[in-house]
């Protein structure tokens, strides 16, 4: 056999390998890329609801020393569910309205006296924080309508040595998540509580996020002092 067709031959062999060569790097190449994806890209928040985490993250300090902003996300929506409604269909559910007040009882188990409420104007969430508190709250528009700049919009809204609780919508938890580090957090859930501090330096920092039904759980645990 001459040796211009054994060249031949051992290049048909090689062009295999060649690319065997070349789909083991590309695959390694991405494996390597979404593995770094998940390291740089920030978590959901912490869950508060496992554990002691109300406390080990500062969630009672920080109340104590009326330094926390609370997001709330309105109870379950009538014109989504099959549930029977409060009242307007653009309003929350009963089931979800007996949620609201459950929550309420925990918010008030950390004490209200230094915390101010607001609300979004819509209904869902009127009456959520209606039946969270057991009366009217003051609405804002601000809190319907979010976007760019929300944590400075709610910076200047927040009173030294007073804790902020806000009723609001998901899209607007999901603005401050993201303005906050956290643009790959899980979408919140009906009466979801994001609790932020707001540092000495003028930032804010998130402590975590937790469920209604996770709050009245663990409610035990919130300490007797409080």
């Amino acid at each position: 056999m001459s040796n211009t067709v054994k060249l031949g031959m051992g290049a048909k062999h090689s062009r295999p390998q060649r690319l065997r060569k070349i789909i083991a790097w590309t695959s390694a190449t991405t494996l390597a890329a979404l593995v770094s994806g998940f390291v740089l890209w920030p978590a959901t928040p912490l869950d508060l609801g496992v554990g002691n985490q109300m406390e080990s993250a500062g969630v009672y300090r920080h109340w104590q020393n009326g330094d926390v902003i609370a997001l709330v996300r309105h109870a379950e929506r009538c014109d989504r569910s099959t549930a029977p409604c409060l009242g307007p269909a653009d309003g929350i559910t009963l089931p979800g309205s007996r949620m609201a007040r459950g929550l309420g009882r925990s918010f008030r188990s950390l004490g209200m006296a230094t915390t101010d409420v607001f609300s979004s104007p819509a209904t869902r969430t009127r009456q959520t924080a209606q039946s969270m508190f057991e009366q009217p709250v003051k609405t804002q528009d601000w809190l319907h309508a979010c976007g760019q700049g929300f944590s400075e919009v709610i910076k200047a809204h927040k009173a030294p040595k007073r804790n902020l609780v806000l009723v609001t919508h998901s899209d607007c938890i999901s603005d401050l998540e993201s303005q906050l580090g956290f643009e790959h957090a899980l979408h919140s859930e009906y009466n979801s509580s994001l609790f932020v501090t707001l540092n000495s330096d003028g930032t804010l920092q998130i402590l975590g996020t937790i469920n209604a039904e996770d709050w009245q759980r663990t409610a035990g645990q919130t300490p007797s002092k409080l």
